[in-house]
């Protein structure tokens, strides 16, 4: 057997090293389905920002060290591909049937629901520190926004409309092959292009406070009636354009704007 001098050495411990560095290195994360995609939730953490009470505001910046409601509304998606926050990923949306209201179906987990609801009891309370507090302030910011997503609240066989595939065209983007959650997520928010500060000036600029403020079972419900109009549009495989774009993106710029003076209301409410 030939004996190793030490150019050979060194050719195998670069790669072992080089070997240990790849082993390393995350694997790369698939990004979740949208929750309204980035510029929808700062949407409507912005939106929320604008109409926080004097008393509101202050606490919720030095709560969140400076931060606005916007900059931490996509928060709860980012630590999505942290492991030990995988209990969380239940958090994001209620599975119900069309024909059912949430409080006539039997849950037996937490969903978006229950999660809104404990975010509220853990900011009320005073047992938690400020960093727990400062946690569940940021969820609650980016799960009043997935509520009012439709498919957040859509069927479970498919997944939140996940595995109904389409093609997409709207005014100016190239064609893109999608399915019915992004869609509602994000493809028709970036077909209106639109800064997520442009878009939520534009739609206080004209939207009327003129619905309820409800609670999370409440908004639950409605997105679930705005769902069944949803499935029904649509089947899998189908070329969805700019007519589609037409006759719904006003559900997507009510919703938004809900989300966000609702946010702002109950945020209010716990801070006074």
């Amino acid at each position: 057997m030939k004996k190793l001098e030490f150019a050979d050495w060194l050719g195998i411990g670069f790669i072992i090293l080089m070997t240990i560095f790849f082993l390393l290195i995350p694997a790369p994360v698939k990004a979740a389905d949208g929750e309204w995609g980035k510029t929808g939730h700062r949407v409507i953490g912005q939106i929320a920002q604008d109409h926080l009470t004097p008393e509101a505001l202050k606490a919720v910046t030095e709560l969140l060290d400076g931060e606005t409601l916007a900059t931490v509304s996509t928060y709860a998606d980012e630590i999505r591909s942290n492991p030990a926050m995988d209990g969380f990923k239940i958090w994001h949306y209620v599975n119900l049937p069309l024909d059912k209201k949430y409080q006539e179906v039997e849950h037996t987990q937490d969903n978006v629901v229950t999660a809104i609801e404990k975010c509220i009891d853990a900011l009320k309370g005073g047992a938690l520190t400020k960093e727990q507090k400062a946690f569940h302030l940021k969820f609650l910011v980016h799960l009043v926004g997935d509520i009012h997503q439709p498919l957040h609240v859509g069927r479970k066989e498919d997944y939140g409309g996940s595995t109904i595939k389409l093609k997409f065209k709207g005014r100016k983007a190239e064609e893109t092959n999608t399915n019915l959650h992004v869609l509602w997520d994000t493809n028709m928010i970036d077909d209106f292009k639109m800064s997520y500060t442009e878009l939520s000036d534009y739609l206080q600029s004209y939207q009327k406070v003129d619905f309820p403020q409800g609670n999370a079972v409440c908004w639950a419900n409605e997105s679930q009636q705005i769902v069944k109009k949803v499935y029904s549009e649509v089947k899998v495989g189908d070329y969805l354009s700019y007519p589609y774009l037409y006759s719904n993106f006003y559900i997507v710029k009510d919703r938004l704007f809900q989300a966000g003076i609702r946010l702002a209301n109950l945020i209010n409410s716990i801070y006074v």
